[in-house]
């Protein structure tokens, strides 16, 4: 049999499984065009912070400062946080901030909490054992800042967040389907807003906008980013680290500084990173879920596409010990309760069978997916293969997306 290697385990122990496919099949591996790049040097970071993008250096921008928030992307991102905060805390000492008028805070949106384990693996112990970090709370203490002008939100924000008058934040960009692409002032919102305001951006993006307004890989003419980027703007967020990742989900490229400059160019750069060209009329497609494994819904984005007109199946792998995020605004919380934009696409008719494969079940969870007798989960690859070999004997075409959930095609 041929072996297909996928990256897995991003934020556990990070490797590179093989899964077993029939030798008859052909097998075309969809890679995106950054892929390769090796991850940055320390001091290649920390020229990319010295030489921020519309906007004076951090060291600068923090004289005279008193608080300081530094904001941080949850464990449903790959971003290694802990790259960048050596040298974010270096510039803030040499501006004369003292460690005890810094704080972070996980900007988890409406996302469940981290915990210390997750904090570690984000920042790193010393930080823990130097600064408080606090979870965003979306349901409380958030204060009112304003309205936006793009959809009218109400924005109110997390209130430590609000007293700070130093707000920097790390994150990583990739494509999103409602902003077009993550990163930027999404760490804003809904990264520390109220619960309140995401759902009101959230479905407006969802319910209200003509098609093609927003979705993966629409950015300049994008109403959905328009209005997180207003909220940001709002909110006086000072300097952004936005991060490009490889296919290890590790720092590829770095774009610091002013929140529109920074986050433009990150962007524009994102359009051919991550750029995978188009590939169609497959049988069976196979996306990976790696660098947003608990959210790997998004990787269906790109998957569904590539099925070919006449029919096909989409197997997607979804290996997260953690499982998938909790969402308070998507998710569900019972058999029949859910959050208030709970949505789940249905399969489009040309799919077949969509197969989710995770070495770790779990019931609760499938409810991200749709709930049809054309949806299947399974735990053992073996299974996989059997159902799949059953309806493709002689040959099949298939279509491989290692790290889907950051892969798109225009």
């Amino acid at each position: 049999m041929a072996v297909i290697k996928l990256p897995q385990l991003a934020w556990h122990s990070r490797s590179e499984a093989q899964y077993r496919l029939p030798d008859n099949w052909q097998v075309e591996t969809c890679q995106m065009n950054g892929y390769e790049l090796p991850a940055m040097t320390p001091s290649a970071i920390r020229h990319a912070l010295d030489n921020p993008i519309g906007s004076k250096p951090l060291k600068e921008l923090a004289k005279g400062k008193q608080q300081v928030v530094i904001l941080f992307d949850d464990v449903s991102r790959v971003t290694r946080t802990f790259d960048f905060i050596p040298h974010v805390l270096q510039e803030l000492a040499e501006a004369g901030i003292a460690d005890e008028n810094i704080r972070f805070i996980c900007a988890t949106g409406c996302h469940g909490a981290l915990s210390r384990l997750d904090f570690v693996k984000k920042l790193g112990k010393d930080v823990l054992r130097r600064f408080p970090v606090y979870n965003h709370n979306p349901f409380n203490n958030c204060v009112f800042i304003g309205k936006t002008k793009t959809f009218g939100t109400q924005i109110s924000l997390n209130a430590e967040v609000t007293k700070c008058d130093l707000k920097i934040a790390v994150g990583g960009i990739v494509p999103h389907g409602m902003s077009g692409f993550g990163g930027g002032g999404k760490i804003i919102l809904p990264g520390v807003a109220s619960f309140e305001a995401t759902q009101h951006n959230h479905h407006i993006a969802q319910f209200e906008l003509p098609l093609g307004k927003a979705g993966v890989g629409n950015f300049d003419d994008n109403p959905v980013r328009m209005d997180i980027e207003e909220a940001a703007e709002m909110a006086g967020l000072d300097f952004i680290i936005n991060v490009l990742y490889n296919r290890w989900g590790e720092t590829a490229r770095v774009f610091a500084g002013g929140l529109k400059p920074a986050y433009a160019a990150g962007v524009a750069e994102s359009k051919t990173h991550y750029f995978t060209p188009s590939v169609h009329d497959k049988d069976i497609v196979i996306a990976n879920a790696f660098v947003k494994a608990s959210e790997a819904s998004s990787c269906l984005n790109i998957a569904y596409p590539a099925v070919g007109h006449k029919g096909g199946d989409v197997v997607l792998i979804a290996n997260e010990p953690a499982g998938q995020i909790v969402h308070y605004m998507f998710g569900a919380f019972g058999c029949e309760i859910c959050g208030p934009e709970y949505k789940v696409k249905a399969l489009p008719a040309k799919v077949k069978r969509l197969i989710i494969y995770s070495e770790y079940p779990d019931i609760a969870g499938r409810s991200t997916f749709p709930k049809s007798e054309k949806v299947i989960f399974m735990d053992k690859w073996d299974d996989v293969l059997k159902i799949l070999a059953a309806d493709y004997p002689a040959a099949a075409n298939v279509a491989v997306f290692p790290y889907a959930e950051m892969q798109y095609t225009k």
